[in-house]
């Protein structure tokens, strides 16, 4: 039986229209992308194997082309198409975020910085480089490291500021564990950075640790260094 044979209210597709796409699962979302099943499995049941074979939905959005089209009714085509499909929600995001203070929307901003960061398989240290009203002037990986380490560079990080003119930052970094708790070097670093940025009246508003979970974010649990 194919997807078109099933009773209305169960497809994917018509699902989503009647009842928004938060009522979709991962895998209903996904075979809607793929559109078309396979000989012998529908997009549902393609998208269900897709997903166990990936470890879901982060595996096979962080998956490099090479590995993404190993994968059953997949190619160069889909890879495209869902590359696409993610860059566009990244530019959304970053529009939602530059338009305003960014800490009167804290949700929106890790939202973004957990879309750019989450599913890497080793550890990248980022900013969010800002103006004097605390809008998003760019976006930039600053550093790329093993799975469990990234050797960050406060020279580097004092020069990228000078030259993008930022009168603040936000910090983050992820764990390719999914476990956000900070280290005792995530701390140490975060403060060597205040200090060095302090002497040139760049604030550091936060450094958010990006995982499976919400994040943390250093603001919130007071282990920014006090000026």
């Amino acid at each position: 039986m194919t997807i078109k044979d099933w009773p209305a209210d169960e497809r994917p597709r018509e699902k989503l229209l009647e009842r928004g796409a938060g009522a979709l699962s991962d895998a209903e979302l996904l075979a809607i992308f793929l559109r078309t099943g396979i000989p012998g499995k529908s997009a549902v049941d393609l998208a269900r194997e897709l997903l166990d074979e990936f470890g879901g939905i982060a595996g096979l959005l962080a998956a490099n082309q090479r590995r993404f089209c190993e994968g059953k009714g997949l190619g160069a085509a889909k890879f495209a198409q869902l590359q696409a499909t993610v860059e566009l929600s990244r530019r959304y995001l970053l529009t939602r975020i530059s338009t305003q203070d960014v800490m009167s929307n804290p949700a929106a901003t890790r939202e973004y910085l957990k879309m750019r960061l989450y599913g890497s398989p080793h550890e990248i240290f980022a900013c969010l480089f800002l103006d004097n009203r605390h809008r998003v002037l760019r976006y930039e990986e600053l550093f790329r490291g093993t799975i469990d380490a990234t050797s960050v560079h406060p020279r580097e990080v004092l020069r990228r500021v000078l030259e993008t003119n930022a009168a603040a930052v936000i910090f983050a970094h992820n764990h390719p564990s999914g476990v956000t708790e900070p280290s005792q070097a995530d701390v140490d670093l975060t403060t060597a950075l205040q200090k060095l940025l302090q002497y040139i009246d760049v604030r550091v508003l936060d450094h958010i640790i990006i995982g499976d979970d919400d994040g943390v974010s250093f603001a919130e649990r007071g282990l920014l260094f006090a000026a």
